[in-house]
């Protein structure tokens, strides 16, 4: 293994002694370059082809790439990556978390890699601005916190998506929704019910709100909203997405949610979908589905629809003034949906409940489980059995149906 090192070390020597690296090269050229150096220094090695063309990934990766991390983003059943500093690495698989064996060279590699990720995306993280949030060009979301608020070296979290979005059929098969409820949820979307989605971290709410796009016309004008872009919407011609912007150096020139939000307003959508609410944003996005936008969708994090309710009642008031009751009353009229995900001991993602907000009186909002996940058992693999049951309340508020002509019986 050390010897391995070594070598790899006295090739990357003998490429930057080769060329200016500060010219700009292709990848191919690169490639071409450490494949031949490889090629001419393992001569007195005894090596195969797939241990030489291992040598050549590496170094390339290390020079072109994300270093060490770049087959591990490559290797598509990854679905988390989290590093916590330069000698610890962990990585989601099956649902299952494990250490990986591998290591960066040393803290200043890990912190090159990390300004490569952010810089693509036009975003800055520093000493002075140690936190950001970014993603890479295959969309994957991606967290860093420098030193000195991260205590054991730069701690980089990546949220792997899908090549392909999630779609309603797949969520059928893995159990989240039942046929009946994706019938039920294609006509919600399609009727513009106001659908609000949360859950705790790792829910698989971004997933779901992919899934619910599906169901959107195709004719209809959608805008998306997002901290870091990870939405992954398909079959719509007529879609603006936009991201946030941190601020620069100087303190200046920071777009937030709320931003986007009341500029969206502006570019003529029929439907805005908020990838996250986490803050004051959320009045805006309220008064947004109460002045004729019907059918926007977004998600937040919360362990019940009732918890949802409250924390977007502290949302609103961390950015405004406004009594509790009637903050209560924009929320009763501007959310008609929740669906609330879970990850279940299990580790798999399901559908706990879809509740309709039915209104408000004497100061609570009033909600009506429609549909709530009833557990069942046990596999002897202690897989979780259970589904989504309907429950006995009819659903209050039926005019959206009645005026897209869509069925409301279910």
């Amino acid at each position: 293994m050390e010897e391995r090192a070594n070598l790899i070390n006295e090739i990357k020597k003998q490429i930057k002694e080769t060329i200016d690296l500060r010219k700009d090269f292709s990848d191919e050229e690169i490639r071409e370059l450490i494949t031949n150096i490889v090629f001419e220094k393992t001569g007195k090695y005894y090596l195969s082809v797939s241990e030489k063309k291992e040598i050549i990934d590496d170094i390339f990766n290390s020079m072109r790439r994300l270093d060490i991390l770049q087959p591990i983003i490559d290797d598509k059943s990854v679905t988390e990556i989290m590093i916590n500093g330069p000698d610890t690495i962990f990585i989601e698989k099956n649902g299952k978390i494990n250490r990986m064996n591998v290591k960066f060279e040393d803290r200043r590699k890990l912190e090159d890699v990390i300004q490569t990720m952010v810089s693509k995306v036009n975003r800055t993280v520093n000493e002075a601005s140690p936190i950001v949030d970014a993603r890479l060009e295959d969309g994957s979301r991606v967290n860093v916190v420098l030193p000195p608020i991260a205590l054991n070296g730069p701690i980089v979290t990546i949220r792997k998506f899908p090549e392909r979005p999630i779609t309603i059929d797949q969520l059928i098969e893995f159990g989240s929704v039942t046929e009946e409820v994706a019938d039920v949820l294609d006509r919600m979307v399609r009727a513009k019910y106001n659908i609000f989605i949360s859950g705790g971290t790792g829910s698989g709410k971004t997933t779901f709100l992919n899934a619910l796009s599906n169901f959107i016309p195709k004719d209809e004008r959608i805008v998306t909203i997002e901290d870091s872009a990870e939405l992954q919407i398909i079959g719509l011609d007529n879609i603006a997405k936009m991201e946030t912007r941190n601020a620069n150096t100087e303190g200046k020139g920071e777009i937030t949610i709320r931003d986007l939000i009341k500029t969206s307003l502006r570019m003529r959508p029929e439907r805005i979908i908020v990838g996250e609410v986490r803050g004051s944003e959320a009045l805006d996005m309220l008064q947004a589905m109460n002045t004729g936008h019907d059918g926007s969708l977004s998600t937040g994090h919360a362990n019940s629809p009732k918890d949802m309710l409250s924390r977007l009642e502290t949302m609103v008031l961390s950015g405004s003034a406004m009594p509790l009751e009637a903050i209560r009353q924009q929320i009763a009229s501007a959310i008609d949906i929740i669906i609330h995900l879970a990850r279940l001991r299990d580790k798999t993602r399901r559908t706990m409940e879809i509740t309709e907000i039915a209104g408000y009186e004497k100061g609570e909002i009033i909600l009506n489980p429609l549909y709530e996940f009833e557990e069942e058992g046990e596999t002897p693999q202690k897989v979780i059995i259970g589904s989504l049951k309907r429950t006995k309340n009819k659903m209050v508020n039926t005019w959206k149906f009645k005026m897209a002509g869509i069925p409301d019986e279910f």
